[in-house]
């Protein structure tokens, strides 16, 4: 009963993968026709041969003449150059067609993954997001309607092959579709078999990748600590993690092809047996015997080997379920159902009783409220982990608070459209992401509508002027990838002459100097003094020098606001939290 509960669930889960998939096949849906159209006359073009031998072989091998049979060997070359050619074109059709639509699901899933919120990114690795959302996809598209094509090929071809067999002899013809029937059983298991291990496959292919891009990216780390024994470890422990997994599914599987081997020679044994008889009592002829014996080998040598086919496409279908269930997810941070559209921050920004936590019973924030009015400079001190920047980050929606509310004039941040409350905001990090491409590039990120008036103001005002005129190839320098050919002031300041271009009213300055030199530093200090200009400005610094201009210096220690005021009150007042750290950095 179990057994046929989980054969109908897999049932229904094969239609609605190919309901899923409709939309992606739907523009491309008559080139796909027409390429397993094709596969018919492919796979029933391999009868012909089995078929001509009979009149071949009882009127050479019996009659002693050829006059009556000279066109089989013209009919079989012609046949076969047919045969070869809408192979070919099959096998075009299928990748152009498999490759679009891989593309077109891959787009969708790369607007899905920009859509992921914060807590995706923070617990998921680069290999498993490149796995999941690349590999799984061509292995979906491509390799399920490549194996779609072999197995309709071969379906036709069994077709005809059964026909001929019929035609030669009926008894020996049900040996044979018996012994077929009983090769294939054994495919009604394969994907019992193979679905936990392709599971953890899966994230042990993700985990290779994630050492790849680790490497990469951490190069110079690796190459200062001299960890290459380190890194070299890790990666045989996990290709060793890779290598059993691969051994288990031999296991499992190794087994199916050697058992339908048996199971196919015991069949060709019983129709030699049989056929034997029948031709000794003169029932078929040798031409009727060789036709069947041939069209049985064409039917049963694919079958040997089709277990290994089955179970890649049983691989691609496990690929489109982790595809659409990806497809379906809803990421945690989106808009609600009346959302409305942010178009000016006119009063003030409160935070409401806000707690916050990133693993559950562990609290960052706990009860947090703070007022801050338009056009104020608030600077968020304390110690190391404790929740200066997870309070900014819940402004921009990065995270939604566990409790409380996050208002912009009095409306929760939850309520407002995601795309026009971002637009409110512009955000300097400590280390900022630059794209490979130009400074230009980097600069606009995307914004098409900017007169050069605009972009020389933004680079005026970042301080980049004497840098930029100081490049052969001006503002259309390349940058290489990450930004790697730039120093970690230059990158700054190309990232606040974004923040300009973008010119939203709400400035994030998340520890923006604290990783330059002195130098650096001045510079830099002075791009964002212009950006800061006539905008409410959230600041968060270690070094305290950086916030001695702020309108009010707010000290968060283990996720509760300490003391509110400004520099001078601060210093001034008695048990002072931020005297106490100001004297120490001095000193």
């Amino acid at each position: 009963m179990f057994k046929k509960i989980k054969d109908k669930l897999m049932t229904l889960n094969f239609v609605r993968n190919y309901r899923n998939m409709w939309p992606y096949v739907k523009p491309y849906w008559l080139r796909g026709l027409v390429s397993v159209l094709i596969t018919i006359p492919i796979g029933s073009m391999d009868a012909v041969i089995a078929w001509s031998l009979k009149p071949y072989m009882d009127v050479v091998m019996v009659e002693k003449t050829t006059s009556a049979t000279n066109y089989i060997p013209i009919l079989i070359i012609v046949f076969s150059c047919l045969q070869s050619s809408l192979n070919y074109a099959a096998t075009y059709l299928n990748t152009w067609v498999g490759r679009k639509i891989a593309n077109d699901v891959k787009m969708d899933l790369f607007d899905k993954l920009m859509l992921c919120d914060a807590k995706f990114f923070d617990t998921t690795t680069s290999g498993n997001v490149m796995f999941r959302y690349n590999n799984d996809v061509d292995a979906a598209c491509n390799g399920l309607l490549s194996n779609l094509k072999l197995f309709t090929t071969r379906v036709f071809s069994s077709i005809s092959l059964i026909c001929v067999l019929f035609y030669n002899s009926w008894q020996l013809a049900l040996i044979a579709v018996a012994v077929l029937f009983g090769a294939l059983y054994p495919l009604t298991t394969v994907r019992r078999r193979i679905k936990g291990i392709m599971d953890k496959t899966v994230f042990s292919g993700a985990a290779v990748m994630s050492h790849y891009n680790e490497t990469f990216s951490g190069n110079r780390i690796i190459t200062s600590y001299n960890l290459y024994d380190y890194q070299r470890k890790r990666f045989r422990s996990t290709l060793k993690s890779v290598f059993r997994l691969g051994i288990k599914m031999v296991q499992r599987m190794g087994m199916m092809s050697p058992l339908m081997h048996f199971i196919v020679s015991l069949g060709i044994a019983a129709v030699i047996w049989t056929g034997s008889y029948l031709i000794v009592h003169q029932e078929i002829t040798a031409g009727n015997f060789v036709s069947f014996i041939t069209a049985l080998i064409m039917l049963y040598n694919p079958i040997k080997s089709i277990g290994n086919s089955f179970h890649h496409v049983q691989l691609a279908f496990m690929a489109m379920d982790r595809v659409f269930s990806l497809m379906k997810s809803v990421p945690a941070i989106h808009n609600s159902p009346n959302a409305v559209e942010l178009k000016e921050v006119k009063n003030k920004i409160e935070y409401k009783d806000v707690s916050f936590s990133y693993v559950k019973n562990k609290p960052v924030l706990k009860n947090v409220n703070l007022s801050i009015d338009v056009g104020q400079t608030i600077a968020f001190v304390g110690n190391s982990g404790g929740g200066k920047t997870t309070l900014v980050n819940l402004l921009p929606r990065f995270y939604d608070v566990k409790s409380g509310s996050v208002m912009i004039d009095g409306v929760d941040v939850r309520k407002y459209d995601l795309n026009s409350l971002r637009d409110k905001i512009a955000i300097v990090f400590q280390d900022n992401f630059l794209f490979a491409g130009t400074i230009r590039e980097n600069i606009l990120l995307g914004k098409e509508n900017v007169t050069e008036e605009e972009i020389n103001n933004a680079i005026k005002s970042s301080c980049l002027s004497e840098f930029i005129a100081s490049l052969d190839k001006g503002l259309d320098t390349e940058i290489g990838e990450r930004g790697v050919l730039l120093s970690g002031g230059q990158k700054q300041r190309i990232a606040i002459a974004r923040a300009f271009l973008k010119n939203a009213p709400i400035v994030i300055l998340d520890e923006a100097t604290s990783a330059l030199d002195n130098k650096s530093e001045a510079v830099v200090q002075q791009a964002i003094d212009n950006l800061m200009k006539d905008r409410t400005v959230f600041i968060i610094a270690h070094r305290l020098s950086t916030v001695r201009n702020a309108d009010r210096i707010v000290v968060v220690n283990y996720g509760e606001i300490v003391e509110t005021g400004t520099h001078e009150e601060l210093l001034n007042k008695e048990d002072s939290v931020y005297a106490s750290l100001y004297k120490s950095q001095l000193k």
